[in-house]
């Protein structure tokens, strides 16, 4: 059980069989085709040579399969977290340097080392801390710049920015540069992949190939833009027209080694490793939750941080840079049949045949065809339907969702995803420190108590009794003491308080010094404070700290016992 624990590879290698073997061999094969131009693409995204996105994609998934918790997760480089690295680094060295590229691995080996950590310390939980919806609106607001940085490629001009607004403006000063082959090279390979998503299924059922392969196939168009714009540009020469190509691919494998990082690179790499991470494993286990649902497998959060740890790691350790698991890689593999992470592992072989064999052939591959590519992977990421839903659903969700997007557009992904998480705290902090306190009635032939505003109830003119629908601590402490005190001051008839404790599960010190100086203040007023249906281990914290010894009422098993004895009493 240990083993299992530490390597859940273990538990599906135990009762592996041919059949499963023929569904991983195929899914690996198709996400290879899909992973080989993606690769490529997030690493021009990055920053760094195309071929550390190839090293990026062999060790890494290697690492999770056998540390990972989900079937179907395919990991590697991802639009956002090569967005990231690169504005991390912008800073720091200019693209193209080596300072450039140890600075990429950096990011890789302490974005591991932090997952790595916050696993072994089970925070997995870390992702209850982070709205849904902010991190949606920031996720949105990450593709709008990723595609925008990308057009810059397809015109042919250079151009740089870390949000919308500075990239408009270098693309319009350098308009001048515009290379009428290279627009044309990068247009003609953004429309076939966008036909590509939106017909290609049908035109292979059409070819009699099973619905199922056929949705998994025509995921990897990109390769075919690939073969297909190289092709152009070997054949017609298009290079001397100024259509920039990648050029030379080092053939061959990754070379492994781990240098310390000067403390300065440290310092200026440890907050954006953090954001990273976060975002990462965000992305990363809600992709394996809404795959792992559909198969009714349990994906662990504490050990998927380890998983995308090592995974990192490995990344670092082989010349890469950050990376998770990416979600239209994740669905391929997922619709293609993987049925185990050995499906990785082989994907992790194909990449690996390919960074020895097909590098030599990717010298005239259009960045255009790359941009290409970015664009429409990305364009899965925007959806701004989430404004629509919070604005008709909750107003503060609605506008902690659009600073978010405001913030990102204009300002980058580092503030964008600094403000994400902010707002997200505060959202939260904001929701506690005013919780919903009901002042609640009997329900006539019941013992049941319901909020007096939704129900017609019985209530007694000495009796205040209000039910908290959140536990108490620092945050909203002062808030329920303010209802009480304001409903007494309106109600001078109230001789008795009683504080229905059923959705109380945790009270902190500061909740409990409230209470007391609670109850003092009632106690001198002549009013009694009383409590009921307190939880166990609610009632253990009471008695250890010694309030229940001074507490001016009582503790009554339910609210119902409370009401009949101190009703008109």
């Amino acid at each position: 059980m240990i083993v299992e624990r530490v390597f859940p590879a273990v538990s599906w290698l135990k009762s592996y069989n041919r059949v499963q073997f023929g569904q991983d061999a195929t899914a690996a094969f198709i996400v290879t085709m899909l992973l080989i131009p993606q690769s490529l693409a997030y690493a021009m995204l990055a920053g760094v040579p195309p071929e550390v996105g190839l090293y990026s994609s062999i060790l890494p998934l290697v690492l999770y399969a056998l540390f990972g918790t989900s079937t179907s997760l395919s990991v590697g480089p991802v639009a956002v977290a090569s967005l990231m690295t690169a504005t991390s680094l912008a800073a720091i060295a200019e693209q193209g340097t080596a300072s450039y590229l140890t600075g990429a691995i950096t990011l890789a080996l302490l974005s591991g080392a932090m997952l790595l950590v916050m696993g072994v310390m089970k925070l997995g939980m870390i992702t209850n801390l982070l709205s849904h919806s902010v991190i949606s609106g920031f996720i949105s607001a990450s593709g709008i710049i990723i595609a925008l940085s990308q057009v810059k490629h397809i015109l042919g001009v250079q151009a740089h920015g870390d949000n919308v607004v500075t990239q408009l403006l270098s693309m319009m000063s350098n308009i001048a540069q515009f290379n009428s082959m290279t627009f044309v090279v990068g247009v003609s390979v953004l429309m076939f992949l966008l036909l590509a998503r939106r017909y290609a299924k049908r035109c292979l059922v059409w070819l009699k190939i099973p619905e199922t392969y056929a949705a998994s196939l025509s995921k990897t168009a990109p390769i075919l833009g690939v073969l297909g714009s190289l092709s152009l540009v070997y054949v017609y020469d298009l290079q001397t027209y100024g259509v920039a190509i990648t050029g030379n691919i080092p053939a061959g494998l990754p070379h492994f080694g781990f240098s310390l990082p000067s403390l300065e690179l440290f310092k200026n790499l440890v907050l954006p490793a953090l954001m990273i991470s976060i975002i990462g494993y965000v992305e990363s286990i809600s992709v394996g939750k809404t795959l792992g649902a559909k198969r009714r497998e349990k994906v662990q959060p504490n050990q998927e941080l380890i998983g995308l740890g090592s995974a990192n790691i490995a990344s670092g350790l082989s010349g890469g840079f950050p990376v998770t698991g990416g979600f239209s890689r994740s669905v391929v593999n997922f619709d293609a049949g993987a049925v185990t992470q050995l499906a990785g592992v082989m994907t992790a072989i194909g990449i690996m045949i390919a960074s020895l064999v097909l590098t030599p052939v990717l010298f005239f591959l259009p960045k255009a065809t790359l941009a290409a590519t970015i664009i429409v992977a990305v364009m899965t990421l925007i959806d701004f339907s989430i404004l629509k839903k919070t604005w008709f659903f909750s107003r503060s969700d609605f506008y902690a969702v659009l600073a978010t997007v405001v913030i990102t557009l204009l300002f980058g992904v580092e503030v964008g995803v600094a403000s994400g998480v902010g707002l997200s705290v505060l959202l939260h902090l904001s929701r506690t420190s005013r919780p919903h306190v009901a002042e609640v009635g009997l329900i006539e032939g019941s013992e049941h108590f319901r909020n007096v505003k939704r129900y017609d109830v019985k209530t007694a003119a000495n009796l205040l009794c209000l039910r908290p629908d959140e536990s108490l601590f620092f945050v909203n402490a002062a808030f329920l003491e303010d209802s009480i005190l304001e409903s007494i001051n309106q109600r001078p008839a109230i001789t008795h308080v009683v504080i229905q404790c059923s959705a109380v599960n945790d009270i902190d010190f500061s909740a409990l010094e409230m209470l007391e100086s609670l109850n003092t203040e009632l106690q001198a007023a002549n009013i009694s404070l009383s409590l009921s249906e307190v939880k166990g281990p609610v009632m253990d914290s009471l008695e250890f700290s010694g309030f229940l010894q001074h507490l001016s009422g009582k503790v009554f098993l339910s609210q119902y016992q409370a009401f009949k004895t101190l009703a008109n009493g």
